[in-house]
Order: C-alpha cells, then structure tokens, then sequence
C-alpha cells in the first residue's frame, strides 16, 4: 500500500445495472479520478482497485471497476472513501496546485505576521478558498480569540507566493480582516 495516499472522493451510490459506481469528487475538475487507474477503496477494508473507465456526468465521476459484476457489487461499496496514490496525481501547470498540497501550510502576510494554518479548502462557486486556523501566539498561549478562522479567496489579489518546499503561503490579508 502507498504511503502517500489521498482521498480525493467518496462512492455516493451506484450507476446504472452493470456494477458502475457514482463518485462525489472533492474537487471540481476530478482530474485524479479520472486520470489514475488505480483507486484504493476502503470499504469493506483498505485495498486496490483497478479502474476500468472513468468519465464526468454532472458533477460527479461515473466509473467501472475491473471485476464489478452487477449493481449490487456497486451498492455495497456506497459510501467508501476513495484514495489516490499522490504520486499518480497528474502534472499541474506553473502555479497550479491541488489543494491536498496546501492543507496544511503555514500562513502568513506580507508584513511576515502569521495568520495560522491551512486546515482545509472549499469552493464556493467562483474560485477556491483557504479556510485558515490561527495558531496559538506566544503571549497568550491559545489562537487568537479574536478570530476562530480566516476563509481567504485563492486568487492571484490575495495569494502572492505558494512554497511549497517551506510549507509556507503569502497573503495579502491583514491581521485585522
């Protein structure tokens, strides 16, 4: 099993009465899932799957698995987390990152204050956006009472350096926003 596996979706229900299965991806371009040929599912345990076709229908990821039978075979596997090796990940452009690359950065401003942490991405419709915890301060010992949590748009107006190898993400965000 890879040590480096991240899920990128879950089976939300079958598809159609030859075996097919519905995935709600986590993403909205779903390009792991359709890209990779491998899937670990973790239903009923963790294990590898081979994926036979993948394609979008609506926003979700309509694929066959090599060995599915019938739609029963799918419904038992309805709500498995689906994990991707990062590894099989597709290239990105210059400047593109999945958001699995940034969970977990450290936030700060242009002034080199720290804004907290990238616990987790979402989208609204329009573009991405970081959804930051602050960390606790060394004065206070605790996260800023002030703030439970800074939700950033990732956009070029706000995101002015992505390094990934310092684990570290620039903002044009104050203190006070």
């Amino acid at each position: 099993m890879p040590d480096d596996l991240v899920q990128v979706g879950y089976v939300s229900g079958a598809f159609g009465i030859v075996g097919g299965l519905r995935v709600t991806p986590f993403s909205v371009d779903a390009d792991a899932l359709l890209k990779v040929k491998t899937w670990w599912l973790d239903k009923p345990a963790l294990r590898s799957v081979s994926v036979r076709t993948a394609k979008m229908h609506g926003g979700d990821v309509v694929a066959t698995l090599v060995g599915m039978r019938d739609r029963n075979d799918a419904e038992a596997l309805k709500g498995a987390a689906v994990h991707v090796s990062r590894s099989e990940f597709p290239k990105l452009e210059e400047d593109e990152y999945y958001w699995s690359d940034l969970i977990g950065l450290d936030a700060v401003n242009l002034e080199g204050e720290a804004l907290g942490k990238v616990t987790d991405m979402m989208h609204n419709g329009a573009q991405s956006i970081l959804r930051i915890t602050p960390v606790a301060s060394e004065d206070a010992g605790a996260p800023d009472a002030k703030v439970s949590e800074r939700l950033v748009p990732f956009v070029d107006a706000f995101v002015k350096k992505v390094d990934l190898g310092a684990k570290l993400i620039t903002l044009d965000w104050g203190l006070d926003y």
